[in-house]
C-alpha cells in the first residue's frame, strides 16, 4: 500500500498529476485544493496517497494535507460515495467550509456540488455530522488561535477586489500556514501577491 510520493512533478491535468519518483511515473488524481497548492512542472513535491484497489483497477488519489486527506477517507466511507465523487466533493467546496455545511446540516451548499443530488447531501449529513463535529471543534480551536476575525476580513476584502471567494479562502489559508501572520493589512499584501503571480 503505498501512503506517500515525494517526486517531480513531469506534468499538471485538470484533474491529476504525473509525478516522477525517480524514473517511475505515477498518475495521481487530485482535487482542484490540491493542484492549486502545487508548484508548476519540474517541482519537488510530497503528495498524502490513498491507494484505492479494486478487482480491476488500481487507482491514487493524492492529498497536499493531512486534514484533506482524512476528509476524504471520511467521505468514501459514505454509500453511495467513491474515491471519483469524493474528490468532485473536495473540488467543489474547500475543507472548512465543507466541514461546516456537513456539521450544521447545510443540504443547500452541498447540493451546489455537482455530482451531488439532495439525497445524497442528506445521506453525507446524516452519516458524517457527528465524526466530523469533533474535527469541526478542533479546526475552530485553531483557526481562533491565529485570528479568525482577521482572516474573514483579509478574504472579504480580496472577494471586494474581485477575486472569487474560494480563491480568496485559499491564498489567505496558505499565507497564515505559511507565516502564521494574523495583521489584517499584512494578510490582504501577502495574499495579493500569491494571487497575482
Amino acid at each position: 500500500m503505498i501512503a506517500f510520493l515525494k517526486g517531480h512533478i513531469e506534468q499538471k491535468n485538470s484533474d491529476s498529476v504525473l509525478l516522477d519518483v525517480q524514473g517511475v511515473g505515477y498518475k495521481v488524481e487530485v482535487s482542484s485544493q490540491t493542484l492549486d497548492q502545487l508548484s508548476s512542472s519540474g517541482s519537488e513535491i510530497k503528495l498524502l496517497i490513498y491507494h484505492h484497489i479494486t478487482e480491476s483497477d488500481q487507482r491514487l488519489f493524492g492529498f497536499f494535507t493531512k486534514n484533506e486527506k482524512g476528509l476524504f477517507e471520511k467521505l468514501i466511507t459514505v454509500k453511495g460515495v467513491g474515491p471519483k465523487l469524493g474528490l468532485t466533493i473536495l473540488s467543489g467546496l474547500p475543507a472548512s467550509n465543507l466541514i461546516s455545511a456537513i456539521t450544521q446540516s447545510d443540504v443547500t451548499a452541498l447540493s451546489r456540488v455537482p455530482g451531488i443530488g439532495k439525497k445524497t447531501a442528506e445521506r453525507i449529513i446524516l452519516e458524517l455530522k457527528e465524526k466530523l463535529s469533533e474535527l469541526k471543534s478542533e479546526s475552530v480551536r485553531s483557526s481562533n488561535d491565529t485570528g479568525k476575525g482577521e482572516m474573514n476580513e483579509a478574504i472579504q476584502a480580496l472577494q471586494a477586489l474581485g477575486f472569487k471567494s474560494r480563491e480568496a479562502e485559499q491564498a489567505v489559508m496558505k499565507v497564515l500556514n505559511e507565516t502564521k501572520e494574523v495583521e489584517t493589512s499584512a494578510l490582504i499584501r501577502k495574499s495579493l501577491a500569491l494571487l497575482n503571480r
